[in-house]
């Protein structure tokens, strides 16, 4: 299909719209409130594999927890953070089946959130889209997402988001947390219920501070929300705004020889600019470092992380007949970002500047590098569904805009004082070593049919349509200038759903997907030479999957569970080589390099023992493998790869909850997660041990206790119960072929917090 033919379609399709990512969404809001009992949902009547937690899973866990967090608990999610609440972004990973963060598909009530990596192009975490307190249920669909989803990354599964929708009822919610590492964190909502003929809005405001739980630096985060629901005749008009201000210090990246010699607890050095300055001016002179260090790396003065964002949609759904319904939605993301990194392999110049503009008198041989991002998107994503006798026939079209700026800058400090604050965006740099302007445009267009067959047999066949086009102008730097595209105009989908009686279910699904490129000059072909960009955009091919899935769901009296098996086939994976001989000076950059097989099962059960106490349990195993060696463009063998693990993806996956709830007075969680060994390198000689990591959560409702107690709850949770020592995050600086490489984050130590809630 033509790019023509393309937005032709699309242009046939704006006036109507509501993919399948937004009828779920809909459909999942309306569920949550519906006042359903359950924390985990399996997809009944799915033709994928796909489970759910509701915001009461998600409150179970500490205030100011990730939702990303909470899905590790549903099987074939893995996820890793160095922090106690899964927020921290550098160090926060999830994959799905042996697929990682930026080969999945995210969104929040259907707008795209691009692939959730550090240094996003195309998007944000959930953790600044949305204040956790209001996301109201989260979706996983661990093997292929509906062919609706907006996004171009998910070559692997999907996890949406659906934010809690304003109230029909007034009502004021209160929260304020507090804990370990001097964690505070305060939440109020307020719900205007049903007004001017039934429109009816939220606010929410949420701040939250801690100190890291090792070194020095805070992790601070203020979030505003804004929901409003209006009816129109049949109809109903949605919005939301959030907007996010995120400041977080950085925690060390360790080797294994980094922690066995100088401990777990070690970290950057953030309370000594003095160390920092000798141990730079020993670097720089090629003098003996001072102790501890061994390496320059071991510590660096500081480095943080700073996100502005400001996210926010409007989508109108409209039923124009019983039989065919259509909804349209717009969305828009603008961000400002900072990654800061106080760096001894660039010393502060002469004449450089200081925060405030002056000239520094005494430069130190320290500076400050950063990558800095500005991004500003536009989407459009829309459908129509028409029943017609036994047949739901769907089309849908989701078209975005992303301009993103990317620069590499330093910034200059001081010898007696380096005069800059890491959680300040910085200014007047002494130099801008690279700087780019990237633009993508994506289109994609899908149609779906849905047939029942008989009472309790459904089938599902579509496809969709995707077109990528990345552009970079160069403003500084190497010449990077041009234009690349992934494009594949059929990307087929097909599945079924066979009830055996009304306690049991089999499914199955097959299904490709392709990921787009990255926009980016970190990442992606644009992270080239200028030379290597123009060797390899002709020739380079965009990463594709295939997915077959075959599974059961049951539920027996108050025993309900799922049992699903998989085949992954992932063709075309990317990795940075050298493009050819270095005499023909084309460098490094994304080339093909085979393949990856994974295959394995799952399986997850709740038990619902009587009206208080409940048991869950899940378990996977994945085993997923290299199948090709990696050669270089000379096709000489630079890492025997073929057979090995896949990186940072345990084979075995285990947890188990034990819940106490009787609808008053005290409820609780004690929850067990084993996450099995992982592969450090992509040769697998270096393998991290696996680890078994205890939460708990005790609260109590207060009930008829008067008017100042009625209807207030406390809730202590305490994370890493055993205080145990583990490796969380495999991964934060990258992955080398072999050895010990600095990329490893310890987890946090066993962290308390309590939390009183209270709704008027």
């Amino acid at each position: 299909m033509s790019t023509k033919r393309l937005w032709a379609g699309a242009a046939m399709l704006a006036f109507v719209s509501a993919g399948p990512a937004f009828a779920q969404t809909s459909d999942i809001v309306a569920a949550d409130e519906s006042g359903g009992e359950e924390i985990i949902v399996f997809g009944r009547g799915e033709t994928r594999q796909q489970s759910s937690i509701t915001a009461d899973a998600i409150a179970i866990e500490a205030p100011g927890t990730s939702p990303l967090k909470a899905i590790e608990r549903l099987p074939g999610v893995s996820f890793q953070s160095a922090d106690p609440f899964g927020s921290y972004e550098w160090s926060a990973r999830v994959s799905l089946r042996g697929f990682n963060q930026n080969q999945l598909g995210f969104t929040l009530d259907g707008v795209p959130l691009g692939d959730m990596s550090y240094g996003n192009h195309n998007g944000l975490h959930i953790s600044r889209a949305a204040i956790a307190d209001n996301v109201a249920r989260v979706d996983v669909a661990q093997g292929s997402g509906a062919l609706g989803t907006a996004s171009a990354s998910n070559l692997g599964g999907t996890v949406q988001f659906a934010q809690r929708r304003p109230s029909e009822e007034f009502g004021i919610d209160v929260g304020l947390t507090a804990g370990s590492d001097q964690m505070l964190r305060g939440l109020v909502r307020l719900d205007t219920g049903a007004v001017l003929g039934g429109l009816r809005g939220s606010l929410s405001y949420a701040d939250q501070s801690a100190s890291k739980w090792k070194g020095w630096g805070e992790q601070v985060h203020r979030q505003f929300g804004a929901s409003a629901v209006a009816p129109i005749g049949a109809g109903e008009l949605y919005g939301f705004f959030n907007w996010s201000e995120r400041r977080e210090n950085d925690y060390q990246d360790m080797t294994l020889e980094m922690i066995d010699r100088l401990g777990a607890d070690w970290d950057n050095i953030s309370n000594d600019w003095d160390l920092a300055v000798d141990a730079a001016d020993a670097y720089q002179n090629a003098t003996p470092l001072p102790a501890p260090f061994a390496t320059i790396d071991d510590a660096y003065f500081d480095a943080s992380g700073l996100r502005d964002d400001m996210i926010g949609a409007l989508r109108f759904e409209y039923p124009i007949t019983e039989a065919f319904s259509v909804s349209a939605m717009v969305y828009g993301h603008q961000n400002e970002g900072q990654g800061l990194w106080w760096t001894p392999y660039v010393a502060t110049p002469a004449g450089a500047l200081s925060q405030s503009g002056a000239v520094i008198a005494d430069p130190g041989p320290i500076s400050v590098r950063t990558t800095e991002y500005d991004i500003e998107r536009y989407g459009f994503v829309g459908s129509a569904t028409l029943e017609l006798g036994n047949h739901e026939l769907e089309a849908g079209v989701w078209v975005e805009d992303n301009d993103f700026n990317q620069a590499r800058r330093f910034y200059g400090t001081s010898r007696a004082d380096q005069g800059r604050d890491s959680l300040e965006f910085q200014s007047n740099p002494f130099a801008t070593q690279w700087e780019y302007d990237f633009t993508t445009e994506t289109q994609l267009l899908y149609v779906q049919d849905t047939w029942s067959v008989t009472d309790a047999l459904t089938v599902f066949a579509g496809f969709k349509s995707l077109t990528v086009e990345n552009s970079a102008a160069t403003i500084v730097g190497d010449n990077k200038d041009g234009t690349i595209e992934a494009s594949d105009d059929f990307i087929p989908q097909a599945g079924f759903a066979y009830d055996l009686n009304d306690n049991h279910q089999i499914f199955g699904s097959f299904a490709e997907n392709m990921r787009a490129y990255e926009s980016s000059a970190t990442g992606g072909p644009f992270s080239a030479t200028a030379a290597g960009f123009a060797a390899l955009r002709e020739t380079l091919e965009p990463e594709t999957s295939r997915t077959y899935e075959l599974g059961w769901r049951f539920r027996v009296g108050d025993f309900q569970g799922s049992a699903a098996i998989y085949d992954v086939e992932f063709e075309n994976r990317l990795l940075t080589v050298a493009l050819g001989a270095p005499i023909e000076g084309l460098g490094n950059g994304i080339q093909n390099v085979g393949g990856v097989e994974a295959q394995g099962f799952e399986l997850a059960a709740l038990w619902q023992m009587n009206d208080a106490w409940s048991l869950f349990g899940s378990y996977s195993h994945n085993e997923s493998t290299y199948a090709d060696n990696v050669l270089d463009g000379t096709g000489a063998l630079v890492a025997a790869t073929a057979g090995k693990t896949v990186v940072n993806t345990p084979e075995n996956l285990f947890r188990v909850e034990l819940g106490y709830d009787n609808g008053g007075g005290f409820f609780g969680t004690l929850a067990a997660a084993y996450t099995g060994e992982r592969a450090a390198n992509y040769l697998n000689d270096v393998i991290v041990d696996a680890y078994s990591l205890f939460e708990l959560t005790a609260g109590y409702r207060f009930q008829n206790a008067g008017p100042l107690l009625d209807g207030t709850e406390i809730q202590f949770n305490v994370t890493n119960l055993t205080d145990e020592d583990y490796i969380s995050t495999v991964g934060s600086g990258g992955f080398g072929n072999s050895g010990d490489n600095q990329t490893f984050l310890p987890g946090a130590p066993q962290q308390v917090f309590v939390t009183l809630r209270r709704r008027f």
